[in-house]
């Protein structure tokens, strides 16, 4: 009896070992289920299918769209349309939901929908009130457009009840003004969105998730009013396919003398002369949206005048626009630099950006003088520095940060904040003067989180940013380099790093105007937009709006520091008119008041200032939006609507999935499921070794 227990004994554990690893299965199973799911949300709302389906499983196509962008430069003023045409291929009624990016400083403010010979015109209402229109038409069958803001670069368009087969064309109308840098003017206009990586979003798995999914219920790390939603800011992505999307693009520049050197970098161009200008268009007008359009030019006449002066009487006062062009007597710099270089490895930045941010990083080390000092620190999901603080500029640590560079590579999230705080609380060298140059596509959506770190840590640092890729998000880069007294650059090709970061480089080392500052006549109290003006670096020009209580006569002067105090007088008497001008003003002041959170403003301070405004100088901002319903019911009652969110066109030379939206980061629970497997493992492994010593003679 004793002798049959002992043998019983092995047999007991053994089934004990089997039972206890089909428990851990079971647990790891179950811990996993949610994860899996949770992926599974991501692709729902990330797929780049071009078809829905409707209550029955038929498969129904999404709206086709063409875009045409038609641009009237006037002098330094641009005035473009962007038209959206919807094709309702199907035999249902459908909506089609489409986000877009704009240039960070468009002042948004027509809307036209076309339906056949009929055009209705959208009216600026309150952002809630104007979605309670277009909800109330789109339950009626009425044909209805709106248009919202969700970023200052980023827009919405909902159009409602498309009938089978038919047509609906959205006209959005804006102005900007064009940049100048080193004589040479330039319109930028974005095509595409790099889906944008949004910090403290964790997968609710017991709540799918949808498009329409409001990020501001997700993450602290967006205001509270943000009515961004996950569709808005990580749209579905879908290959370049110009029969579901194209774009055409006709530009008319009215520079008042012949131009020349007209290029466009990224997109072969067509041009014809005029005496005043010339007319140009994209050499295939059904090219696909899939990279940021850019075009230059210059004067032939090289004694052009150094100054631009705008003015536009309102009922709300009058509005002035200024750009001047200060002398380029650069003093160089001769204060050893301490640089700290970060550079975005993220998901996000896989394929052709990854390669132009470390030829990038890489020429900007070898612009570094032996007393220099510098570090490198990259970011994804987490970030890391090569030195915890700057080194000297020595071959023996630049050699170590080449090799660095030349191995890294793009994956995962896009944790910007730990890294930008990391960089701006680094020791800072008294005897050095600190730069960080920021090398990323800025694909987050926490953009104010990050301005406030900026603004609270910059201290005496100047940063430089360097926007990397087919689609980087302008306005923070923009937004984050005026802030820290620097530049913004685009890098938009491997050929353009040299000359790009040589052009960086004249910056870092020259500026050429600081201290600015304007003095009006007597009497006259400028409101300015932007609020202050920063330090000028070479090439770049003085870019003013103001609004004045009443109209200016007289004399303005303009001075700064160079090599000594400079000084310019400028007649007000011989401003031009030109409309527009009182948009433009309105834009940069909400575009000051929505930067003010930064500084501690509360919400609802920010928005009893923006939404008057707005609806006085009727733009699209945060809180109002462009809505636009034609009142004949067209879908017959009894037919279902059915709503889909049309891709956007994958970012060129982006290494990403054909169709929909890359893990670009490791959540917390696939993290604890994947630490649990290597535990399953190692527990396999010792229930193995264990059989193994007992199968050993004694």
């Amino acid at each position: 009896m004793q002798r049959n227990n002992k043998q019983r004994q092995p047999r007991f554990r053994a089934k004990a070992e089997h039972s206890f690893a089909a428990l851990f299965c079971l647990w790891i199973l179950l811990a996993v289920a949610p994860i899996t799911q949770a992926q599974t949300v991501e692709q729902d709302i990330g797929s780049g299918s071009l078809t829905l389906r409707d209550d029955q499983g038929r498969a129904i196509d999404a709206p086709r769209m063409e875009t045409a962008v038609r641009m009237k430069v006037s002098g330094i003023v641009a005035r473009v349309e962007v038209s959206q045409r919807f094709h309702n291929e199907s035999d249902a009624w459908v909506e089609g939901v489409y986000a877009f990016p704009l240039p960070e400083h468009s002042a948004v403010d027509t809307l036209r929908m076309k339906i056949g010979e009929r055009i209705i015109v959208g009216e600026i209402r309150e952002k809630e009130q104007a979605q309670k229109i277009f909800e109330q038409a789109r339950q009626q069958g009425q044909r209805a457009s709106v248009v919202h803001q969700q970023r200052p670069n980023l827009f919405r368009t909902a159009v409602a009840n498309i009938g089978p087969g038919e047509t609906i064309e959205i006209v959005i109308g804006y102005l900007q003004i064009v940049d100048q840098d080193a004589g040479r003017y330039a319109l930028r206009f974005p095509l595409t969105i790099t889906p944008r990586y949004i910090p403290g979003v964790d997968v609710n798995t017991e709540a799918r998730l949808t498009s329409e999914t409001p990020i501001a219920a997700l993450t602290l790390a967006v205001p509270g009013d943000d009515t961004a939603t996950l569709g808005d800011l990580q749209p579905r992505l879908a290959h370049a396919h110009p029969q579901r999307q194209s774009v055409s693009m006709e530009i008319d520049i009215d520079a008042g003398a012949p131009m020349e050197h007209i290029t466009s970098p990224y997109h072969p161009i067509l041009v014809d002369a005029t005496e005043r200008g010339a007319q140009i268009k994209l050499r295939n007008q059904q090219s696909p949206p899939d990279r940021d359009f850019e075009l230059s030019w210059a004067p032939v006449v090289k004694s052009e005048p150094a100054i631009a002066l705008f003015r536009e009487p309102t009922d709300q006062g009058e509005h002035v626009l200024l750009m001047f062009m200060p002398p380029q007597e650069s003093r160089p710099i001769n204060t050893p630099r301490e640089v700290i270089f970060v550079i975005d490895t993220s998901g996000s930045m896989s394929g052709e950006s990854i390669n132009q941010a470390r030829a990038a990083l890489m020429n900007g080390l070898r612009t570094l003088q032996p007393a220099d000092r510098f570090t490198v620190i990259q970011f994804n999901s987490v970030h890391e520095a090569l030195f915890d603080e700057p080194v000297s500029a020595s071959e023996e640590n630049l050699s170590r940060a080449q090799r660095y560079v030349r191995n890294l590579h793009a994956t995962g999230g896009t944790e910007m904040l730990p890294a930008l705080l990391t960089a701006l609380s680094m020791p800072e060298s008294r005897e050095h003067l600190r730069q960080v140059i920021f090398i990323t596509d800025a694909a987050v959506g926490n953009e104010d989180q990050l301005m406030l770190a900026i603004r609270q840590q910059l201290g005496s640092a100047r940063l430089f940013t360097v926007g990397i890729g087919s689609a980087p998000n302008g306005h923070f880069l923009r937004n984050a380099a005026r802030t820290g007294r620097g530049t913004f650059t685009y890098i938009g090709s491997i050929d353009e790093v040299e000359s790009k970061m040589t052009a960086l480089l004249n910056k870092l080392t020259s500026p050429v105007l600081t201290d600015i500052e304007l003095n009006w006549p007597a009497g006259v109290v400028p409101e300015y937009a932007p609020a202050s003006i920063g330090d000028l670096y070479a090439g770049e020009p003085i870019v003013v709006t103001a609004r004045l209580q009443s109209p200016a006569k007289g004399t303005l002067s303009i001075s700064g520091r160079t090599n000594g105090t400079w000084t310019r007088q400028i007649s007000l008497n011989g401003m031009q008119p030109r409309t527009g001008v009182a948009s433009l003003w309105a834009r940069n002041r909400i575009g000051d008041l929505m930067d003010s959170r930064a500084n501690g403003a509360t919400d609802d301070s920010i928005r009893g200032s923006v939404l008057p405004l707005a609806l006085q100088y009727q733009l699209v901002s945060n809180y109002t939006s462009l809505v636009a319903v034609d009142r004949t019911p067209a879908r017959p009652d009894g037919e279902s609507l059915h709503s889909r969110r049309i891709p956007n066109t994958k970012p060129n030379g982006l290494d990403w999935p054909a169709e929909g939206v890359p893990s670009t980061a490791t959540p917390a629970q696939l993290n604890f499921a994947i630490g649990a497997l290597l535990l399953l493992a190692a527990l396999g492994w010792q229930l193995r070794e264990r059989r193994l010593q007992r199968r050993q003679p004694q």
